[in-house]
């Protein structure tokens, strides 16, 4: 054994071996993103200008203390309660949109396409009722507030019709996707033995897929009241609006006050959606 020489054990890598493709895809990105900044005027270091930062800090002094007087907290609650009423509504609307569009677009309920390819009736169907769904979700719900306004006036009513389109579009577009993301074997199979569409639907995939749908549509009603707050900047009713006269007038403390209330309703329509995503999942 003394002539057997012994080597010493290799040490660990000092150099990364996946450095260039780290440098490569950093130098890339900077290279891409470069360019937009460039474009969308992405100028952070304005915010510490003297012509900036001395209104803002004036401002949010303005916040300190907040507007606590009896009067005053009785109409941010009432605010408050109608922003929530008009998510809870907007998301009632948008569901008894989305439903009836869901079931025309989702393929695996089409008793033509049983034999593979669907007739061309249902099909050109099946396309115009994805096309609207696009139309709807594209569409942000701070435009549709912003023509209801104009056509039913100031008030609750625009910011409900508003949510109730967008997210109908919303809903229908995931609830397709969801369905036909299941298994359609006991939905063909009701299909072929007789069963309507409807009958195919509650029986075969519904049962299935109800946990993921009901969070999805939990999910939503908590985005719904965080909408419904900022619609009220274009005269949709509800907290915004309340939030949008006070900061015209320079009002922080009544500003500080709302956007307490709201972060507190926020948080509780988290707790809300969490525990009944819990409850029905």
């Amino acid at each position: 054994m003394s002539g057997v020489a012994l080597t010493p054990a290799a040490g660990p890598a000092l150099r990364d071996p996946a450095w260039r493709a780290r440098v490569f895809w950093a130098v890339a990105a900077v290279v891409l993103l470069w360019p937009l900044l460039v474009l969308t005027e992405f100028r952070p270091w304005t915010l510490w200008s003297p012509e900036s930062l001395t209104p803002t800090l004036r401002f949010l002094g303005d916040f300190f203390p907040p507007r606590t007087d009896p009067e005053f907290l009785a109409m941010v609650l009432r605010e408050t309660w109608r922003t929530v009423a008009i998510a809870t509504a907007g998301i009632a609307l948008a569901l008894l949109l989305a439903w009836p569009l869901t079931l025309l677009s989702v393929r695996v309920l089409s008793v033509s396409g049983l034999a593979g390819r669907m007739a061309t009736g249902p099909a050109v169907l099946r396309v115009a009722v994805r096309g609207l769904l696009i139309v709807l979700r594209s569409v942000p719900e701070l435009i549709w507030a912003l023509v209801f306004v104009r056509v039913v006036g100031l008030g609750a009513t625009a910011g409900v019709l508003a949510i109730a389109l967008t997210y109908g579009g919303m809903l229908g577009k995931v609830y397709a996707e969801i369905l036909e993301s299941g298994d359609p074997h006991a939905t063909t199979t009701l299909l072929r033995n007789g069963a309507g569409r409807l009958q195919a639907f509650f029986y075969g995939l519904l049962p299935q897929n109800a946990a993921e749908l009901t969070s999805y549509t939990v999910y939503r009603w908590e985005c719904a009241i965080r909408s419904s707050a900022v619609l009220g900047f274009v005269g949709a009713g509800g907290l915004g609006q309340q939030m949008d006269s006070s900061m015209k007038m320079f009002n922080g403390a009544e500003v500080a006050t709302m956007l307490l209330v709201f972060m507190a309703l926020v948080w509780l329509a988290d707790r809300a959606s969490t525990w009944l995503r819990k409850a029905l999942g």
